[in-house]
């Protein structure tokens, strides 16, 4: 149903036009993005070079989807259907960025790690949300490659017809394709940084090939509490306690719609375009008011709402992942401590929807562990984990205070002594938290209402 209402309603022509705006919004944001991140005023345009690139990966490696699965869009030379020549292929498409250097231009960061940055995206997100980062982060970075997951932005778009409604089929989707790209590009070991749905996705990529993966970085990732179903009950319970009846119906609805598979990008496609547009551009205006400029903010409307109405494929995984009030079927609190990854960064905003005390709980969890002996010996060596908060941002910050999330992401991928060695000693540097700094009822407390007030954060920075 989901693939013919795609089909129905995206013509061949449709398709093309707006594959055409989505490429020109990426053009726009990439223009903006060289206005972010500059260390020094003599850098220009010039010293950075990037490009979008297609990269084909063999259909029959992502054994979730059935063999008979076909393209619902391909990215490629404006391509919107599958022709013969790529019937057995899918595309991932994204955007790579390095720095041109000199024979004496060698960062210390190289001396760290020659390992490229690979980001991931969020749910109803895509590859240039990163615009902002992109230019600052390559001072430091050989490479850096920024992702639509399969299923989004200009990548491919099967239809979501998997072998089963597992959680695990559901994860390999994403994990297989991310896979096949890092082989196609022959990169051995990376830094691996995903923002939300796209932390969750690195998670389970890291589970099956730790060995690609020298650091991880969730940058407020979804799904790492675990919350039983009596708390998950009374904490429903308390919120819908002084809601009008409006809210409740509209919770109501909400719920419905989540289980019966009625997407955000589905809900806007059914929608009459001024209207699907008028909405994500008051989400634009509403949640990002760090974007000041009128233009950057347009193009970043249009990036987003030509990726929600192109046909629907990954953004179908959201109720094989997550549950209606965000909460994995499989948390992942406990399934981190286990990845065989030496180094782990949690990165959330001062002010984010994601529950800090999800990666405060996994910091605690793998250092009890690796604390505790057996006849001397350490029971366990699980990685080490290091929780930073980025101020005066919310779950998109990235976009709203990207200067100091790029500080975090350099702490990190490299350490907080490169971070105190290499960068401008008035550069923002995000907070360091420690599980140690909050008592146990704080982190019950904190979990039962998925919040955590700025200025308890404020206060136990360590």
């Amino acid at each position: 149903m989901r693939s013919l209402w795609s089909y129905l309603f995206s013509t061949p022509s449709q398709l093309a036009r707006r594959i055409d705006v989505m490429r020109t919004s990426e053009a726009s944001l990439m223009e903006y993005a060289f206005r972010f991140g500059k260390q020094n005023q003599k850098d220009d345009p010039g010293n950075y070079q990037f490009h979008f690139f297609d990269t084909k990966i063999p259909k029959s490696s992502i054994t979730a989807l059935f063999p008979s699965s076909q393209c619902l869009m391909l990215s490629k030379h404006n391509d919107v259907m599958c022709e013969e020549e790529d019937a057995n292929n899918f595309i991932m498409h994204g955007v790579k960025v390095q720095k041109k250097l000199g024979d004496d231009d060698l960062s210390a960061s190289r001396l760290v790690s020659k390992s490229p940055l690979v980001l991931l995206h969020g749910y109803a997100n895509g590859a240039l949300y990163f615009y902002r980062n992109l230019i600052g982060l390559a001072d430091h970075f050989t490479e850096i490659f920024s992702l639509d997951l399969l299923g989004w932005g200009l990548s491919s778009r099967p239809p979501f017809e998997l072998q089963n409604k597992s959680v695990e089929t559901a994860e390999s989707f994403f994990v297989e394709s991310l896979e096949q790209w890092r082989q196609k590009h022959g990169i051995e070991k990376m830094i691996l940084a995903g923002h939300s749905m796209g932390g969750y996705i690195s998670i389970a990529y890291c589970e099956k090939y730790p060995q690609h993966v020298e650091r991880l970085v969730l940058i407020s990732p979804v799904g790492v509490p675990h919350v039983d179903e009596e708390q998950e009950n009374d904490m429903i319970t308390k919120r819908m306690k002084d809601v009008s009846i409006v809210w409740k119906m509209t919770i109501y609805v909400f719920k419905h719609l989540f289980e019966n598979d009625v997407t955000p990008g589905a809900f806007l496609r059914a929608l009459p375009e001024s209207r699907a547009k008028a909405m994500v551009s008051g989400y634009v205006k509403r949640r990002l008011p760090a974007i000041t400029c009128e233009q950057e903010q347009q193009s970043l409307i249009d990036y987003l709402y030509t990726n929600s109405i192109l046909p629907g494929s990954g953004e179908y995984a959201l109720n094989r992942i997550l549950k209606p009030w965000a909460f994995a079927h499989k948390p992942t609190v406990y399934r981190i401590p286990n990845l065989k990854v030496p180094h782990i960064t949690f990165i959330y905003g001062e002010n984010d929807w994601m529950d800090l005390n999800g990666g405060l709980d996994v910091q605690r969890i793998c250092e009890d562990d690796n604390n505790r002996s057996i006849g001397g010996e350490v029971a366990s060596r699980n990685p080490s984990i290091d929780v930073l908060v980025v101020k005066n941002a919310g779950h998109l910050l990235m976009l709203e205070n990207w200067e100091e999330f790029n500080t975090a992401i350099l702490d990190a991928a490299f350490g907080k002594d490169y971070v105190m060695k290499c960068l401008q000693p008035s550069t923002p540097r995000p907070l360091r938290l420690h599980h140690s700094k909050f008592e146990q009822k704080d982190i019950v407390e904190s979990n039962a209402a998925t919040t955590t007030t700025s200025s308890k954060i404020a206060s136990l920075d360590s």
